[in-house]
């Protein structure tokens, strides 16, 4: 397994674009670097590959590297972010895959508008071969309807009606091809019928879904969560898994934590 990473050298809460972002409530830099070399430090000790991408200024989110594509199918489809703030970010995400030698799924022309907007592994999650997308805050249900390189048949689509989970990975994560935890009421009704007809869920409290205990990290038997997350801690390893905590109190800040910071690329 390999992922790309980004350091924190200038993350910060600059805007507003979700509902965890507050610019009063700033990001404490020091202990941000440290959150992220303990997750960095906790996933390569797994063995887990990981790539870096250097962070530019003005673009804070970039170290959310998650939205900077999806690794689908051996190929990278790029994102089309909603915010201009984080339309900043594709440029230099396109120039390193390719400059990495990785074969595009959408290469476009970044200048151009596009009315679809899709967020990158942030909205799309595969368990196994079924590929779970979600929409309804930052992509757009037409961008997977339009796109010919998913297979459709294998596609379950998850609308988010819960603004302060505004991408799939922050309520929802695949632990193999049949298992995943969720916390069910980030999704609509028939999201959720969809859902529970196609893989097994385990449902994370509220509690510990607003300290981010879905967006986690998965390889092989082990789970990277958030730490203060004791009672899906306690699920997880019931279910035969070790779990690995990594404080994410900085990221929480700006709406993401351990998966959010990491993007599958292998």
């Amino acid at each position: 397994m390999k992922i790309l990473m980004c350091a924190p050298s200038h993350y910060g809460i600059e805007y507003e674009i979700n509902p965890w972002m507050d610019i009063t409530k700033q990001v404490l830099p020091a202990e941000a670097v440290q959150q992220w070399e303990q997750l960095h430090h906790t996933l390569a000790g797994l063995g887990i590959d990981i790539a870096l991408i250097q962070q530019e200024p003005g673009v804070p989110d970039m170290v959310f590297t998650a939205n900077a594509g999806l690794w689908y199918q051996n190929k990278i489809v790029l994102p089309h972010f909603k915010y201009p703030e984080r339309q900043k970010e594709t440029p230099f995400f396109r120039n390193w895959f390719l400059q990495q030698g990785f074969s595009l799924w959408n290469d476009y022309d970044l200048e151009h508008p596009r009315i679809a907007h899709f967020e990158g592994a942030g909205d799309g999650l595969l368990a196994g071969d079924t590929l779970f997308v979600g929409y309804g805050f930052r992509s757009d249900k037409a961008f997977y309807e339009q796109a010919s390189y998913f297979d459709h048949s294998k596609l379950i689509y998850c609308e988010l009606v819960n603004p302060k989970f505004y991408h799939i990975d922050t309520c929802f994560c695949p632990l193999n091809a049949h298992q995943a935890i969720w916390y069910p009421d980030a999704f609509s009704k028939e999201a959720q019928k969809n859902m529970r007809a196609t893989i097994e869920l385990i449902d994370v409290p509220a509690e510990e879904a607003a300290h981010f205990a879905c967006n986690a990290v998965v390889y092989d038997r082990h789970i990277v969560i958030p730490a203060a997350t004791p009672i899906l801690t306690n699920k997880l390893r019931d279910l035969g898994m070790t779990v690995h905590h990594c404080e994410m109190t900085e990221y929480i800040k700006a709406g993401g934590a351990c998966k959010c910071l990491t993007l599958r690329i292998g």
